[in-house]
């Protein structure tokens, strides 16, 4: 059974990545791109070591791969975070075709 819910989770993790890879090539801007790779990175690293968590079953592996997690759930946010800071900084622009007023239906 452990080894079923292994297999699924890392299929679903590789399903993610593949999904926020897609958004990496057909999102318009950065920030878009950013937004779609930063959210599936994060749930996509979780799912991945929960995976190989299962087949190590209950080992000092687990605990390394728990440490992993918690330094991913940490660092990846601050880095999505760091890059798009820098991006508007520097000035590079999102979107200009998108309208952003959409209450505006007439």
């Amino acid at each position: 059974m452990m080894e079923i819910l292994s297999y699924v989770l890392v299929f679903l993790a590789c399903f993610l990545s593949l999904t926020g890879g897609l958004g990496l090539f057909r999102l318009p801007d950065f920030y878009s791109r950013l937004h779609a790779v930063g959210i599936t990175d994060t749930l996509c690293s979780f799912l991945l070591l929960a995976g190989l968590a299962c087949q190590s079953g209950w080992s000092l592996t687990t605990a390394k791969l728990l440490i992993v997690f918690l330094f991913l759930l940490f660092t990846s946010p601050v880095s999505s975070y760091a890059l798009a800071n820098s991006a508007w900084r520097w000035g590079l622009p999102g979107d200009a075709s998108k309208n952003n007023d959409e209450a505006d239906l007439s």
